[in-house]
């Protein structure tokens, strides 16, 4: 009923599909053995979490999974008590999982704590920073591995099969635990279990694929069938039991119940709607920004042997799988590993090559410290290409890519690149690749381009509408809004100038404020947060120039952004071309008409 639950629900709504189906039977043998609202259950990144909402009381919400108002696709506390912990990016759930359990003992109260942390989240450094720790620590903490892909452990044949399933059977976990008890009521008996322990552990480290955790200092059980609820309760159980670390290690299948999530998993890991019975999706069609830019990739490919790509495990988000299938030497997935991806990049660049590493605003944020002691410091040429930068939509708080404009800012060397349209972001790519010297990032939006969909030819800035009323200006896709926020002012008779930002920074104040010199009045729209914004650093410009002028900024506004679609959350920070054309009336003097 569950999984039947998460298809039907998912197929309307959209959200990480096979994650979910592939985590139900996990998530009802947590539920029977701990008590979610009072232990804490950790999620890593929570693309699982879909059975979770549904047994904590949210079964009936359900429908409104991801839209505004509604459910969130990831674990959120303010949603419910049963949510340990905010998860919208990878490796940090034993971190966090940790510090709870030390914050338990300090305080001297009686809970479990559990980290669920994916496969793919080990191929993040912070997993191994939080697992070193936990394991040295002694606390008791579950850290259950989801396996669901990754080939984590070597299999050594039939032998290490049949250990491990020996290993996790009643009776042996009872006489280990009872052995270890009686053995160590005396000196004799602790001197025997050491011999007997060294022996076994030498043994098992040569048949079974445990010691890297064991090494770490976890009790190491599995690899078990995640899909056996009973057999899952049940070493649950032992491992709540056991008082100390402990790593579960647990198989399952991504995408389990539902054939074509099983057959295609990367496909519906996050999917749009879709028919449950054909498993087709349902699509508005047409390209996008992340289409574009991988196009423009292989073509540039073609013309220098220099260029080279980087994901970090994004490399069908991010547009790049032509690119990997035709320059397959050429095509680097580090995983989630955004730091890694940076200062792997500063050393091609250092040693001749032009890396582009493709990757998501929101996870580039990981990365800050290389940007600037790897990469900047000595003005090595890496290009950024900034996906998803703005509003992204459902994914909602985690994903959102409006912090990006202001910390790029702080990069000394930096420039950043901001298109409005594909032919601006192919324009701007090869500007990047084969002008700039230093370090560069091209930054786009989440899906297309909007109405305006020409080359300004430029990259620095481009008046795009002339007007004596009242300055308007932006970059990126914003300039859509700006531009019908222009036509709904001159159908009232004010005339706006409409200022194309295309490079931010180096920020050039000089044309906005020869503009504003004359309107008098300024309007700076953006999809980013307040600080640091683009419109307070052309304020700051206008002031220091000492021109007096009426100033509206509108960006996303402080604190977070909620989940829901991307026209809804623009109307919601009043960055829709209505929004905007009541902001700027106001800025004329001509109030809310």
């Amino acid at each position: 009923m569950l999984r039947a639950r998460i298809l039907d629900v998912v197929s309307h709504t959209g959200g990480h599909l096979a994650s979910s189906l592939g985590a139900v039977e996990l998530i009802v043998a947590i539920h029977r053995v701990f008590d979610t609202g009072r232990d804490r259950l950790v999620f890593d990144v929570g693309h699982q979490c879909y059975a979770h909402k549904i047994l904590t009381g949210r079964n009936d919400a359900m429908e409104t999974l991801r839209s505004l108002g509604g459910l969130a696709g990831f674990p959120k506390p303010n949603e419910s008590d049963t949510d340990a912990f905010i998860a919208g990016h990878a490796s940090n759930s034993v971190s966090v999982a940790l510090g709870m359990a030390r914050a338990r003992t300090l305080q001297k109260k009686d809970y479990s704590v559990l980290a669920l942390i994916g496969d793919g989240a080990l191929t993040g450094g912070l997993a191994y920073e939080g697992l070193s720790d936990a394991g040295d620590s002694k606390e008791p903490l579950i850290v259950i591995l989801n396996d669901n892909g990754m080939s984590i452990t070597k299999s050594v044949g039939g032998v290490a099969d049949h250990l491990a399933r020996q290993r996790l059977k009643p009776q042996y976990l009872r006489f280990k635990r009872g052995y270890r008890k009686v053995m160590g009521a005396t000196a004799v008996g602790r001197k025997i279990y050491r011999v007997t322990h060294k022996v076994k552990t030498a043994i098992k480290e040569t048949l079974l694929p445990c010691s890297l955790f064991e090494d770490m200092g976890f009790t190491y059980l599995g690899p078990v069938d995640g899909h056996d609820v009973k057999r899952l309760t049940r070493l649950l159980k032992y491992a709540r039991d056991l008082k100390g670390p402990v790593l579960l290690h647990v198989r399952t299948v991504k995408g389990k119940g539902y054939t074509p999530a099983e057959r295609s998993p990367d496909q519906f890991h996050g999917v749009g709607r879709f028919c449950v019975e054909t498993g087709e999706v349902v699509s508005g069609g047409g390209t996008n920004f992340s289409a574009v830019f991988g196009q423009a990739m292989c073509r540039m490919a073609e013309e220098e042997p220099r260029l080279c790509a980087i994901t970090a495990a994004m490399q069908g988000g991010t547009g790049l799988n032509r690119f990997a299938d035709q320059f397959p030497d050429r095509f680097f997935d580090v995983g989630i590993a955004e730091g890694h991806a940076v200062a792997m990049a500063a050393g091609m660049a250092k040693q001749g090559m032009i890396p582009v590493f493709a990757v998501y605003s929101t996870f580039l944020q990981r990365a800050y410290d290389q940007l600037i002691h790897d990469v900047a410091l000595q003005g090595l040429h890496v290009v950024f290409a900034v996906d998803r930068a703005g509003l992204v939509g459902e994914d909602g708080e985690t994903h959102h890519g409006v912090f990006d404009a202001a910390f790029l800012d702080t990069v000394p060397g930096m420039t950043v690149l901001c298109p409005s349209s594909y032919a601006e972001l192919e324009a701007m790519l090869r500007y990047a690749v084969h002008e700039v010297k230093g370090p560069v990032a091209v930054r786009y939006a989440r899906g297309g381009q909007g109405n305006y969909t020409t080359d300004s030819g430029t990259v620095k800035t481009a008046v795009l509408r002339t007007g004596k009323d009242i300055t308007l200006t932006g970059y990126g896709v914003t300039i859509n809004g700006l531009l019908d926020c222009a036509r709904r002012l001159e159908a009232d008779g004010i005339q706006a100038q409409v200022i194309n930002l295309l490079t931010i920074p180096p920020l050039d104040p000089a044309p906005v404020a020869a503009s504003v010199a004359e309107t008098g009045r300024l309007l700076a729209a953006e999809e980013a947060a307040p600080g640091n914004c683009v419109g307070s650093r052309l304020a700051a410009a206008l002031a220091e120039r000492g021109i007096a002028a009426r100033i509206a900024l509108a960006n996303t506004g402080p604190g977070f952004v909620t989940h829901g679609a991307v026209a809804q959350l623009r109307a919601l920070c009043g960055l829709d071309g209505e929004s905007l054309y009541h902001k700027a009336l106001e800025v004329c003097g001509h109030g809310d008409r």
